[in-house]
């Protein structure tokens, strides 16, 4: 039986370049971001997004993140995968852990979940998981 993890994201840093302009306003970019956790998983997540931004200011986005704290009391790392989209002033990702990349006592574990994360922070999370 999973166990769900909830809490809230906290914005540290956001490091972005764009590295392709396309036309008509879109582009490619590249983003080094630095999160807090606080509630169910305590800790930080570095990650590595790549963006799609289009011409209305929306962007579907890619990443991978490791996260380095505590998930449910138990302590270590893990790498978790994003797959998301911004519109109308809010991020929304699917979240995936990525299997085998638990350390610690997070070895592993596994699980899936998502994030809302409107522009104002912070953000929420929810992740359904086991721990083998």
């Amino acid at each position: 039986m999973s166990t769900r993890a909830t809490g809230t994201m906290e914005l540290k840093s956001w490091e972005e370049q764009p590295f392709s302009e396309i036309d008509e306003g879109r582009k490619l970019t590249r983003a080094h971001v630095i999160t807090a956790f606080q509630g169910e998983i305590e800790g930080e997540g570095t990650k590595e997004y790549l963006m799609v931004y289009h011409d209305d200011d929306s962007a579907g986005f890619v990443g991978l993140e490791r996260v380095v704290g505590s998930v449910g009391g138990r302590s270590g790392s893990l790498m978790v995968q994003h797959d998301g989209t911004f519109e109308g002033g809010t991020a929304r990702a699917a979240l995936s852990v990525v299997p085998g990349s638990g350390t610690g006592d997070l070895r592993g574990l596994r699980g899936e979940g998502e994030f809302v994360w409107p522009h104002a922070q912070p953000g929420s999370f929810t992740l359904d998981y086991d721990v083998e």
